[in-house]
């Protein structure tokens, strides 16, 4: 089969490697290794982003049917990535920052930084800002569920803590614990 690009049911445009069989097996040479490591790595952030997903397991690599099935599958090709070369993938993501264990103190589930946590806290804030809800305590539900869809519309608990957490280093952001459970309250940027 000739190599070519493929979009999937979701609308993602998938590279042409992804039709070479030798991309679905973990490379025996150091650098190729690296190499493909570094394209996988590319391509689940880009498809996490695409499909607003945070959390990638080694099980969806097993999971027939699961939202990574588009990219961690290739059914023309009759391939798809082993458990043991998506945990290599994915430990070498946390390496770089590009993903974090969470839970902590395993290695099976990874949350992905298809933005990173600063990048995140400045959409926070612009998002507060533009909404006009700078003072205000805000619940986590409220910011991670609004009644019109934003760019943090599903972010988990997790990165939306460390989110604030970074904002809270500036002075622009508090965590204020409320009765329902968690919130936060926002302020303006401060001149530097």
């Amino acid at each position: 089969m000739a190599r070519s690009t493929h979009t999937t049911p979701s609308g993602f445009l998938l590279p042409s490697i992804h039709s070479a069989e030798p991309f679905f097996t973990q490379q025996p040479n150091p650098t190729t290794q690296s190499k493909q490591t570094e394209t996988w790595s590319r391509l689940i952030l880009s498809y996490a982003r695409h499909r607003n997903l945070f959390f990638v397991r080694v099980e969806d690599a097993e999971t027939a049917g699961g939202e990574w099935d588009e990219i961690l599958r290739n059914e023309r090709i009759k391939r798809k990535v082993m458990p043991p070369h998506l945990s290599h993938i994915l430990s070498e993501m946390v390496a770089k920052n590009q993903a974090a264990y969470e839970p902590p103190k395993q290695t099976r589930s990874v949350l992905l930084y298809w933005r990173l946590p600063e990048e995140w806290a400045e959409v926070l804030h612009q998002w507060v800002t533009s909404t006009g809800q700078l003072t205000t305590i805000l619940t986590f539900y409220e910011i991670t569920d609004p009644p019109v869809p934003s760019p943090l519309s599903g972010i988990p608990a997790v990165l939306l803590r460390k989110a604030i957490a970074i904002l809270g280093k500036t002075g622009r952001a508090q965590i204020i614990s409320i009765a329902d459970g968690e919130g936060a309250r926002f302020f303006a940027a401060t001149g530097k």
